[in-house]
């Protein structure tokens, strides 16, 4: 579904995504199946989104920036491709940036272009990411810094590094992986 208030440029959209009002997607995005964008989301050409993913409002995808099947993108996340950024002047190329599967980003939160946030990490609120995260990692703060581990379900590990709401179910438990 392509709301009727959406510039929607791109013919590489996924069966089942939903792209709601006021979105800007360029020509050569492209786009994976039953993902979920907000209103008020850009989208540049040299973007790649996976499957399942949701991008909530106020988000800007710049070139050069690569979200993985399952991730979530919260309210107003910035996402920066140029370091050095001055206005009529481009680099070369962009920065590259990659959220690997099923990471999540909180609502506020600026990715410095260059980074990669590794499998299921979890970034919170309002944090600004300067450094790559980990598989798992829980990062947050300004500048974020390492807090801590998450299971693939999101919950905060214990010093087990089991998480025990997925342990009291008794089937599927995960067990986090610390970063070598």
């Amino acid at each position: 579904m392509i709301h009727k208030l959406a510039d929607v440029q791109s013919q590489n959209i996924g069966k089942d995504t939903n792209i709601w009002q006021f979105c800007v997607v360029l020509k050569n995005a492209n786009i994976g199946s039953n993902c979920n964008i907000n209103a008020g989301v850009l989208i540049e050409n040299d973007v790649l989104i996976g499957n399942n993913v949701t991008i909530k409002s106020g988000v800007q995808i710049w070139d050069g920036i690569t979200l993985e099947d399952n991730v979530f993108i919260g309210p107003n996340v910035t996402f920066t491709n140029d370091f050095l950024p001055r206005s009529k002047q481009y680099p070369k190329e962009f920065l590259k940036t990659i959220v690997k599967k099923s990471a999540s980003i909180g609502a506020n939160s600026t990715i410095v272009g260059g980074v990669t946030i590794g499998d299921y990490a979890m970034i919170g609120a309002g944090s600004v990411v300067t450094k790559n995260v980990a598989t798992q990692e829980l990062w947050y703060g300004n500048p974020a810094k390492h807090k801590g581990y998450v299971c693939k379900c999101g919950q905060k590990c214990g010093e087990t590094l089991i998480c025990s709401d997925c342990e009291m179910g008794g089937v599927n438990s995960y067990v986090c992986l610390m970063a070598a």
